[in-house]
């Protein structure tokens, strides 16, 4: 929190950092799809053991905890009374289609929703469980969630395609030659150059923002 107040200070305006966080955003939930693309139906619903979440049911927690807490946000509380969280890790899914049309729900709710943050509601107060927060704390705390989750389906998926696996990452055993790489592009002033695929969104905007 104390690095955005600072942010906001140097002059950056409330739209450039929405627009830093759909960037964010829509990264992970890029890993998430390129995930989604390597895997057939049956590798959806895999479990490791009956303790372990397969994919189709933390896709279906991340998406029942969008519509919960970003339809209508300003106005109701985060935690709505029709969600049954428990159920979300109760699979009641079929296909991978159904899972896939149930991330896109969730994902287009919490898009939405950011798109009405300006500067009347950044710090207005918003509701979870009837814990008050700033939406830009709502905001944050999601950004911490909804990647631990998506990890987790990566780390699954990893798991089950082994060594048919594609790395949304630095290959193994690339590191040093992928810094190389990086550094030669950052000389030659290339632009759109990003350090992290990982951590940071290939995008010259993001980049950008962090150096007014």
């Amino acid at each position: 929190m104390v690095f955005i107040f600072k942010v906001f200070k140097l002059g950056i305006k409330i739209k450039k950092m929405k627009d830093l966080f759909v960037k964010r955003f829509e990264y992970y939930k890029s890993l998430g799809d390129k995930t989604f693309g390597q895997l057939t139906d049956e590798q959806m619903f895999w479990q490791y053991n009956e303790e372990s979440n397969s994919i189709a049911v933390i896709v279906k927690h991340i998406a029942g905890n969008m519509l919960s807490r970003w339809t209508n946000f300003l106005t109701e509380d985060g935690e709505k009374s029709w969600r049954n969280r428990d159920g979300e890790f109760v699979n009641t899914f079929t296909t991978k289609e159904q899972v896939l049309d149930f991330w896109e729900k969730g994902w287009e709710c919490f898009f939405d929703a950011l798109e009405k943050i300006n500067d009347d509601n950044l710090y207005s107060t918003t509701y979870i469980r009837g814990e008050a927060h700033p939406v830009i704390d709502a905001v944050l705390r999601q950004l911490a969630h909804y990647p631990y989750h998506i990890g987790q389906i990566v780390y699954i998926a990893k798991m089950i395609k082994n060594e048919d696996w594609n790395t949304l990452s630095i290959a193994r055993n690339r590191s040093q030659e992928f810094n190389t790489e990086m550094k030669n592009k950052f000389l030659n002033g290339e632009p759109g150059t990003n350090s992290s695929p990982v951590c940071f969104q290939n995008s010259p905007e993001i980049r950008d923002e962090y150096k007014q």
